[in-house]
């Protein structure tokens, strides 16, 4: 579908929130349109939650309404809202490049890769409630930091906020708990994609993330599309991902092309700061629900999982700041004159992607002051 961009929630003055699609700079009113009272809700989930055949035989009537010349909703009159109600979210560390690159960074003298990275999906649950749709406002966080030439933790807003370029899915229908999903059964459960960014802190995340992992570093914001990308409109951008060595284990094995050839890019303050593509992702996306779900766990319509941050070989391809400044060491120049390592506030940061016709929704967020003076919290 030219223009085709996806599935959202937005509401027009003080009219209640119902589901739209968009398409170009417009949108497509499913409740104005006829297509169902499911389309009457402030979220996707109901829709979600109808499964394969329904999702794609609604596709199909968008397409026929936008090719006859329904009118549209001037994109530039509506607000949207986040598109689903968030059940759970898990995000992956799914990117050869981004992990490597890290290993480098962090253990200079050793194996950039832990040994686990090449068998499994490494990955982490985050906090769905903090899960915000593109153009809400980032508040810088605070907590403890450590830096090497501290003798103990400090408290403070972080001076390593970063970003990580993701690319996410969302599950419509549901399985039981204790029976695992087949990566087959992919687009069984997950409706479609959406760009995610991730925001980290880097300097909080460094000193509390062994033994357990990412807590406080991640669970401050994490910035999700408006508009969710149906599977159906990215069939013909499915390639062959890249090989993997040593051979997954069989619940991980995938037959056919899972990768997804889509164009992405990095906008820092105005400049665009990294380029790559989703399609170099080691893991692909139907590996991720088979290693998530293959212990039993079970999946909730408006489940959302994230690659992880997506990088490339070539320079400039990487999705996060770290990497981009190589840990601070080389600032990025911005079109101003001016220099980033990490975000300042103002900032505002915005990911975009496209595959071929399809473009997806774009992510977008600023960064405000930490509400925090001192050790107490702001007035």
């Amino acid at each position: 579908m030219r223009g085709g961009v996806g599935f959202g929630v937005f509401s027009v003055g003080d009219d209640a929130p119902r589901v739209g699609f968009r398409v170009g700079e417009g949108i497509l009113d499913l409740v104005a349109a006829g297509l169902g009272s499911v389309f009457e809700s402030s979220s996707l989930n109901a829709f979600l939650a109808l499964g394969r055949s329904s999702w794609e035989d609604t596709v199909a009537r968008v397409d026929e309404l936008v090719t006859v010349g329904t009118e549209l909703v001037p994109l530039e009159s509506a607000t949207a809202h986040l598109p689903f109600e968030v059940a759970d979210y898990v995000d992956f560390y799914s990117s050869l490049e981004h992990a490597t690159n890290l290993g480098r960074l962090f253990r200079p003298d050793a194996e950039p890769l832990l040994p686990n990275w090449r068998h499994l999906p490494v990955g982490y649950h985050g906090r769905a409630g903090t899960v915000v749709v593109s153009g809400t406002q980032v508040v810088r966080p605070c907590g403890q930091v450590k830096s090497p030439q501290d003798a103990e933790p400090r408290f403070g807003p972080s001076t390593r906020l970063d970003i990580e370029l993701e690319l996410g899915f969302v599950v419509g229908v549901g399985s039981r708990l204790g029976e695992p999903v087949a990566a087959s059964a992919f687009r069984d459960h997950v409706f479609g994609v959406l760009l995610v960014n991730d925001w980290s802190a880097r300097d909080i995340q460094a000193w509390e993330y062994q033994p357990l992992g990412p807590f406080l570093g991640k669970s401050f914001a994490t910035s999700i599309a408006a508009w969710v990308t149906p599977l159906v409109l990215l069939e013909d951008r499915f390639v062959a991902s890249p090989p993997q060595d040593p051979e997954p284990l069989p619940y991980l094995s995938t037959a056919g092309d899972w990768a997804v050839d889509l164009d992405l890019e990095v906008e820092l303050s105005g400049t665009v700061i990294a380029r790559g593509n989703a399609r170099s992702l080691y893991w692909t996306m139907s590996q991720q629900l088979a290693h998530a779900t293959v212990n039993g766990s079970s999946i909730r319509t408006g489940d959302l999982f994230a690659s992880g941050t997506i990088s490339g070989v070539q320079p400039g391809s990487q999705g996060s700041l770290i990497e981009l400044t190589w840990n601070g060491e080389r600032p990025v120049q911005l079109a101003d004159g001016s220099e980033r390592t990490f975000l300042e506030d103002g900032d505002e940061v915005v990911l975009r992607g496209r595959a071929g016709d399809v473009e997806l929704g774009e992510v977008r967020g600023a960064i405000v002051p930490a509400r925090y003076e001192g050790n107490e919290p702001a007035r």
